[in-house]
């Protein structure tokens, strides 16, 4: 063989050497790129989890609440009722008082 054919060859073989080195690193690269994504997925999903966990919270917080409000109107209006017996039992006693 002539030494011009050894060269082109030579530069061939490098070349092709080249393209393995870049295909595997393209490949460990896609392979840690993967392994990233797959973490973040985990995470995502996970707090997905959490926030569908706080909204059933956050239901069953305002349902408490408009309960708690429900039952003050009630305490409200048994004051009011017991309230108004009061004063009618005040002037009840003042009126018999007058009348002594």
């Amino acid at each position: 063989m002539s030494t011009g054919v050894e060269v082109k060859i030579s530069r061939l073989e490098s070349i092709v050497e080249q393209i393995g080195e870049a295909v595997l690193s393209t490949t460990e690269t896609i392979e840690s790129l993967a392994d990233r994504l797959e973490t973040l997925s985990v995470q995502v999903e996970e707090q997905g989890k959490q926030v569908q966990q706080q909204g059933y919270q956050i239901f069953a917080l305002c349902d408490a609440v408009q309960t708690l409000a429900e039952s003050q109107d009630n305490s409200l209006q048994k004051l009011t009722q017991l309230t108004e017996t009061l004063d009618k039992l005040m002037s009840m006693l003042q009126g018999s008082e007058e009348e002594e």
